[in-house]
C-alpha cells in the first residue's frame, strides 16, 4: 500500500503495539498485555483476542527491528503453528510504500488447511481490508500505487 505521509511517520504507526488494537476488527476485541519497555529487536508483548466466542493469548517477538527500514514480529504463542509478518517501509515519491508479508501455518496438518479454506482464509482477507481502511483513516489515503 502507498500512504502519503513520511516514511519516519508511517513506520513509527506500524512500530508501536498500542495501535494494533485500532486497526484490528472490533468483533476480535484485542487487548493489550504490558507493553515492553521500548519497541526493539528482542522486544515482547501480548494479546488477548476473542476468536469465534474463544479467547485466545498471543505473544508476539520483535525479531528484527531497523528503524524507518522494516520490522519482523513472529508469534512465540498463539493460535497458529507458524506466523511471521515482516513489514518494509521505502520511500517512494511524496510518500511512503509499505510492503507486508505474513507467512503463517495453521496447526493440525491436513485439518488445519481445510479451516483455512473453509473460514480461515476468508476471515484474514476480511481482517486485512478492515486493517487497510483503518490505517487509511489515520495516515490518510490508501493507495495501491504512489499517483
Amino acid at each position: 500500500m502507498w500512504l502519503p505521509k513520511p516514511r519516519a511517520e508511517v513506520f513509527a504507526f506500524f512500530a508501536d503495539p498500542v495501535n494494533v488494537p485500532f486497526v484490528m476488527p472490533p468483533s476480535l476485541r484485542v487487548r493489550l498485555g504490558p507493553l515492553p519497555p521500548a519497541m526493539a529487536a528482542g522486544a515482547v508483548f501480548d494479546l488477548r483476542l476473542v476468536w469465534l466466542g474463544i479467547p485466545l493469548r498471543w505473544r508476539a517477538f520483535v525479531r528484527e527491528y531497523d528503524p524507518p527500514v522494516r520490522f519482523l514480529d513472529v508469534q512465540v504463542r498463539g493460535p497458529y503453528a507458524r506466523w511471521e509478518h515482516r513489514h518494509l517501509f521505502l520511500v517512494d515519491g511524496e510518500g511512503t510504500r509499505v510492503e507486508e508479508r505474513v507467512v503463517y501455518r495453521l496447526p493440525f496438518g491436513p485439518l488445519g488447511r481445510l479451516a483455512h479454506t473453509v473460514l480461515i482464509g476468508r476471515q484474514l482477507a476480511t481482517l486485512w481490508a478492515y486493517r487497510r481502511q483503518r490505517i487509511g483513516h489515520v495516515l490518510g489515503p490508501v493507495l495501491d500505487a504512489a499517483p
